[in-house]
Formats: C-alpha cells, sequence, structure tokens
C-alpha cells in the first residue's frame, strides 16, 4: 500500500514538472503569429460612410472623390516672369531695342502689339497677348525714355511661358480619391472653386486605460504609482487622422469594467483599451469582454513588445483593441496595427511598406517577433540603416525619444547579421 502511494505521489511530482517545463512551449502554442494577427484584423475593415466639408476645413482627411479640372491649367498663357513680352520676329531681324507700348498687370486686359519693334512691360500672372510670343526678364533689359533695350544677344522663343493646359486640360483628374488632404490638395480646391470636399467619415473611438496603478497627469504619484499616459499616446497618434476620441479610465474593479464596457461598446465603433489584458489577478477585461459577448478573435501575438493583444468584435459591430499596459507595446501595437486597420477602412491609398537596412549585428534568443527600436537614416549612399537603440529592453519608453521606427526581425531565427534587410515600421519623420 504504501509502495502503490509512492508510486502515485512520484507520478503526481514528475507530472508537475513536466507540465512546468512545456508551460512555455504550450503558451507559444496558444499564441498567434504576427502575420495571422494582421490578416484577423485587416479582415474587419470596415467603410464607414463619406461626408461633406467644407474645403479649408478638410486638411488631414481622406478624399472621398475625384475632383477634376473646370477647365484648363493654366486657363491662359500665362506669363513666369516679370520683364517684357515682344515678338521673337523683330530680335530675328536684328532689333535690340523695342518702344514700350504699355505696361500690363496679372488680371488686365491684354495689350496687343502693332509691331516687331514695340514690346509690352508685362508682370508674371498676366495673360499673354496673342501678338506676342517670348517674354524677356527685367534683369536683361534696360529702359530708358520709354525704350526698352537688351542687354543679351541670345534668346529662346516662348521662353518665360507657361503654356495653356500645359498641366491639365478640363475635365482631366486633378486629384484622386484615397490621398490625404494636404495643402496641395486644398490649393487645387480652391483653383477649381470647389468650395466643398467629399471625405470619408471617421470611426467614433473611445480610449480607455485600465489600472489602480494609474494616476492622473496632475497628480503626485506615490513611489509605486504611475502616471497615466498610454491614452495621451494613442489620441496624439490618431490625431494626425482628425479623429475625435473619448478619454476615460476605470479602476481595477471587475463590474465597473463590465458595467462601462457595455456602454461604450454600443455608442462606439472602436474601443481602444490598454492594460488589463495579461494573466495576472487583476487582468479583467478578456473576462468583462466574454461576460458581453465581445466575440474573441484572438488573444496574445507571437511578438516583443505586445504579446498580450487581444482583438474581438461585438455583435453590434464595434471592434475591441486590448493593448497590454507596457506604453512601448500600446506605442506598437497602435502603429503595426491598428493603424493599417484605420487607413484601409478608411479607403486610404495603400502606401508601400519600408524596409531598411540592419546598421549592426543583433542577437535575440526568445522564439517571438521582435520589433526593435531603431534610429533609421538616409547614409550617403542612399541606402536607408536602421541602428539598433536598445536601451533597456522593449519596454524603455524614454528610448521612444531617440528612435524614429521599429524593425520587425523574424521569429524563427535567433541571430540577425549587419547588412540585412528587414520590414520597417516608422513613427516619425525619418527623412
Amino acid at each position: 500500500m504504501r509502495r502503490r502511494h509512492s508510486t502515485l505521489l512520484f507520478t503526481v511530482l514528475s507530472s508537475s514538472f513536466v507540465s512546468l517545463q512545456s508551460q512555455s512551449a504550450f503558451t507559444l502554442l496558444l499564441m498567434i503569429s504576427v502575420l495571422q494577427a494582421e490578416e484577423i484584423i485587416i479582415s474587419t475593415v470596415k467603410d464607414y460612410g463619406n461626408e461633406s466639408v467644407a474645403f479649408n476645413e478638410a486638411s488631414g482627411r481622406i478624399l472621398a472623390e475625384n475632383i477634376y479640372c473646370d477647365r484648363d491649367f493654366p486657363a491662359f498663357n500665362r506669363v513666369s516672369m516679370d520683364g517684357i513680352a515682344i515678338r521673337f520676329s523683330g530680335f530675328e531681324a536684328g532689333l535690340r531695342s523695342f518702344t514700350i507700348k504699355g505696361t500690363q498687370a496679372a488680371g488686365d486686359t491684354p495689350i496687343e502689339l502693332e509691331g516687331d519693334d514695340e514690346c509690352i512691360e508685362i508682370m508674371t500672372g498676366a495673360s499673354l497677348p496673342d501678338s506676342a510670343d517670348t517674354i524677356i526678364r527685367y534683369e536683361d533689359i534696360i529702359i530708358e525714355t520709354g525704350k526698352a533695350t537688351l542687354l543679351v544677344n541670345q534668346l529662346k522663343k516662348g521662353q518665360a511661358i507657361h503654356y495653356r493646359a500645359q498641366d491639365k486640360r478640363e475635365g482631366d483628374l486633378a486629384a484622386p480619391a484615397g490621398i490625404v488632404v494636404d495643402a496641395a490638395v486644398i490649393s487645387v480646391a480652391a483653383t477649381i472653386g470647389k468650395t466643398n470636399l467629399l471625405v470619408k467619415k471617421l470611426p467614433k473611438v473611445c480610449i480607455i486605460s485600465t489600472g489602480d496603478e494609474l494616476v492622473d497627469i496632475n497628480a503626485t504619484p506615490n513611489p509605486f504609482q504611475v502616471r497615466r499616459s498610454n491614452s495621451y499616446t494613442i489620441r496624439e497618434i490618431l490625431n494626425r487622422y482628425g479623429v475625435d476620441v473619448s478619454v476615460t479610465h476605470l479602476p481595477d474593479n471587475p463590474s465597473i469594467i463590465e458595467q462601462q464596457l457595455d456602454t461604450y461598446l454600443k455608442q462606439y465603433d472602436v474601443v481602444l483599451l490598454s492594460g488589463g489584458v495579461s494573466m495576472g489577478k487583476y487582468d479583467y477585461v478578456p473576462a468583462a469582454l466574454e461576460k458581453l459577448l465581445v466575440q474573441q478573435l484572438f488573444h496574445k501575438v507571437g511578438q516583443r513588445p505586445g504579446k498580450p493583444l487581444w482583438f474581438g468584435k461585438h455583435h453590434s459591430g464595434s471592434l475591441v483593441f486590448a493593448f497590454p499596459g507596457n506604453p512601448v507595446s500600446a506605442f506598437l501595437c497602435m502603429y503595426r496595427y491598428f493603424i493599417p486597420w484605420l487607413e484601409a477602412s478608411l479607403q486610404m491609398r495603400k502606401k508601400p511598406l519600408l524596409h531598411a537596412v540592419l546598421g549592426e549585428d543583433v542577437t535575440f534568443t526568445p522564439a517571438l517577433q521582435y520589433f526593435m527600436q531603431v534610429k533609421a537614416a538616409i547614409n550617403e549612399q542612399g541606402k536607408l540603416i536602421a541602428m539598433p537603440n536598445h536601451g533597456n529592453g522593449s519596454g524603455d519608453l524614454a528610448n521612444l525619444i531617440d528612435t524614429n521606427a521599429f524593425l520587425e526581425l523574424p521569429s524563427e531565427r535567433d541571430h540577425f547579421i549587419k547588412g540585412e534587410v528587414f520590414p520597417l515600421w516608422v513613427f516619425k519623420n525619418i527623412f
């Protein structure tokens, strides 16, 4: 009897040891890959429709219509330099001094020449008279007693003239749908008299941080607390797209989290959560979402930072991105997953993924896709080089100040060699 009990105890202890040994491998089996996570998220892309806004209030929005020229660009033969307008035939005949018939400003009715020996003082932007065909800039003439005398002996017929329809013809596409409304689009819209632009509607977004260890930025934290930063970081990332967001914070209380999430899921198209999604005793978010019938599409991705990422869909159509509380993890997940989803939902023209050359050898042993903080820059040979800035690991928030991108290193390798090329996820201007 004693021997049987000992055998049973040995079996239990042996099973526990095997369980501990295989726990890491089992966790890896539960995780999905970065590519799988990307594909699942992109599969939920949704068109939120269009709306018309005043052209001068559309900056940063995504154009939802093609804009066409209402007339030729330019609409007339346009003078592109201040000076005089002549007939080139007079210069060819040997004339070097011309009688000034008049002065024509931009917007004036053209003054026609009557002879080869005449000229018109003419300003930039003016419509070229039909009887003139060449502009000579002021720097190349001298004006005395009503005559303009050339200081040069070489001219090119048609110089300094921006010809009618040289840029675009009436009816040509001036700006395509899917681009960001910027100063150039505003300029075109103003030129063709388009006072309103059709742009993509933006999803309604709520940002929620969780955790009793977090205090407001105006508060003085105790030695074991930190100020809230993720909500403000996420909001700032969304500002460039013009997304109007609501920001709130929830304590580590399961009933409050569930109650508030129920309200937000009915009011917003997207809920962005920060914190409470790992395996800790106070990580209540996944359970609350399950009770609210939010379909979990995945939980945990084989990457660092950002492994605990949770993504799901509510029956109302609302999407939930639950980011880890680690600030760098949330930062990365916004750029790697949410921004591509947002740009696809807004039908923004897809930008090619940048790649960069690794600037030095790197070793990373965990079997995870590693998003390494780097400083990317163009070298003298025109190559985009990514120099690692390791800092104090993947969670080093202060390191983001000195970097401008994440270099995505594949999970199936440990060693990465200087000169190899990998995908680059940019979060600052690198040019």
